[in-house]
């Protein structure tokens, strides 16, 4: 811990001072994590604020709540307000309704007397305070598990079969001979030249004949060989010398057996890599399900978000507590295997 720590406050003037270069550095290295951790931190804040906090302005940035008081007479717990001006100023009153720009209010230590109290000559009660019930509410109204279900079975799912798919058509463009491969290469590529959106009619219809229509087979077998996919692999595969293969043939070898215990092990950084990306992609995906998918039942959880939205009212403290819900599984999974990223991508744009 001491020596990240020297890491971190070392300057390159030395002995505790700062040159104008270590301000320079630390300025921009705090201004890089405002903008990239700022959203993230606002809207983790955002999920915890009442639908009132959320629709004030200005916006701020912790949840704050108003305080309450229960006053004899009353069956509901009445809003405090300090009186800032006029007739009451210093006092703390209890909100009983609001007409026009007049409130009628009460002493909580004198119920029986109301008064009346102009809107501008007082202010509320807050306290920061965290609203759980934007959590809570998700598994009372909604089937969230059964969300959460289908998007981790979709995700792991769709992630196996591209992974194997892949990796079977990389080891061939890579590792075989063949009449017509320079022109199935550029094939592959050629497709990362497509947009997406342009064969989701063609791919519609054949998952339709199919009947995969509301299956969530039919979300996970249509993306299962992308061609990004088989490039990353086909690359780091040219890296893995012949010579091993053909020892393995000569020890008599399958070649699914020498697919299955030697390019896979030896292409674990950019299967790797292939795995992480793919499960941010699966797991984000919004329009391909959309279009499959109509049964509430099989929903992800990112169309259950989208069922938050309505036509006349949006329900933005539930929609943002959800949102977090929803990215913190493939945050963590970006956490902690980040490194294989710059790792893998690096071994197979390198080489």
């Amino acid at each position: 811990m001491a020596k990240i720590l020297g890491f971190l406050t070392r300057t390159r003037a030395g002995k505790g001072r700062m040159d104008w270069t270590d301000w320079l550095t630390y300025g921009y290295l705090l201004l890089g994590i405002l903008l990239m951790f700022g959203p993230v931190v606002w809207l983790i804040l955002s999920s915890f604020k009442t639908e009132t906090d959320l629709q004030r302005f200005p916006p701020r940035l912790l949840p704050y709540a108003q305080e309450m008081a229960a006053v004899e007479g009353y069956d509901e717990p009445l809003p405090l307000f300090d009186i800032v001006d006029g007739e009451y100023e210093g006092e703390r009153l209890a909100l009983i309704r609001r007409v026009g720009l007049v409130a009628q209010m009460v002493d909580p230590a004198a119920p029986d007397e109301r008064l009346r109290v102009d809107v501008d000559d007082y202010r509320p009660v807050e306290r920061v305070s965290l609203a759980t019930e934007n959590y809570t509410e998700l598994f009372e109204r909604f089937d969230f598990p059964r969300y959460l279900w289908n998007s981790t079975f979709i995700t792991l799912m769709a992630t196996a079969i591209m992974l194997l798919v892949n990796s079977m058509a990389a080891f061939a463009l890579s590792k075989y001979k063949f009449r017509g491969r320079t022109t199935v290469l550029m094939l592959v590529i050629g497709t990362l030249m497509i947009p997406h959106t342009v064969v989701l009619v063609p791919l519609f219809l054949i998952t339709r004949e199919l009947g995969m229509l509301n299956s969530l087979w039919g979300v996970i077998i249509p993306g299962a060989a992308t061609p990004t996919g088989v490039f990353l692999l086909r690359q780091y595969m040219l890296t893995i010398p012949d010579e091993i293969l053909d020892a393995a043939r000569m020890d008599k070898a399958s070649e699914w057996k020498i697919f299955w215990r030697i390019i896979l092990p030896l292409s674990a950084p950019a299967i790797a890599v292939l795995a992480i990306l793919a499960i941010m992609w699966r797991w984000n995906d919004f329009l391909w399900p959309l279009i499959v998918l109509s049964e509430s039942e099989n929903f992800t959880l990112q169309l259950a978000l989208n069922s938050f939205q309505g036509e006349m009212r949006t329900e933005w403290s539930n929609l943002l507590a959800m949102t977090v819900l929803t990215l913190l599984p493939i945050a963590l999974v970006f956490m902690f295997l980040q490194k294989y990223i710059a790792t893998g991508i690096a071994s197979t744009g390198g080489k």
